[in-house]
């Protein structure tokens, strides 16, 4: 069990990096389990704020910052763009934490991205009610209380 905080160079194909991905969330959605979830990717986000570490896997310049999600069986991946690289942060779903404050924060890991809230975030709201879905469901398996 990894309890640090995982976010991978995913510009380039890299199998030991897709092997620790499908160890820490879990194998991506067949066909058919996407097709009957209507998808598990969110549309382009943008990103409004994020925690000071995550400042190297983002633009410094004027550009916005753009990232998206992905849901997996154990958890999510925050896929951040910039410029031509590409960075996979990847969420275990027991780490997980959702906030809905002027647009969405996705937290975990002691780390924090803050989406705009803006058209393309309106257009995910079905992709973040499925998210809740899922994320209850699957602290609901744990669930000691009697």
């Amino acid at each position: 069990m990894y309890l640090y905080t995982v976010i991978l160079d995913t510009t380039y194909n890299d199998k030991s990096n897709d092997q620790l991905i499908n160890d820490l969330v879990g194998k991506p959605f067949s066909f058919i389990e996407a097709f009957k979830m209507k998808g598990v990717g969110s549309k382009r986000m943008i990103i409004d704020d994020a925690s000071s570490n995550f400042k190297p896997y983002l633009n410094t310049i004027s550009d916005s910052n753009y990232a998206n999600l992905e849901l997996r069986p154990n958890g999510i991946l925050v896929r951040i763009n910039k410029g031509l690289q590409n960075f996979t942060w990847v969420i275990p779903y027991y780490h997980l934490v959702l906030y809905k404050v002027n647009g969405s924060s996705i937290h975990a890991q002691g780390k924090y991205v803050h989406f705009r809230n803006n058209k393309t975030f309106k257009e995910n709201k079905s992709f973040f009610d499925k998210l809740l879905n899922i994320k209850v469901a699957f602290d609901s398996q744990f669930d000691f209380q009697s």
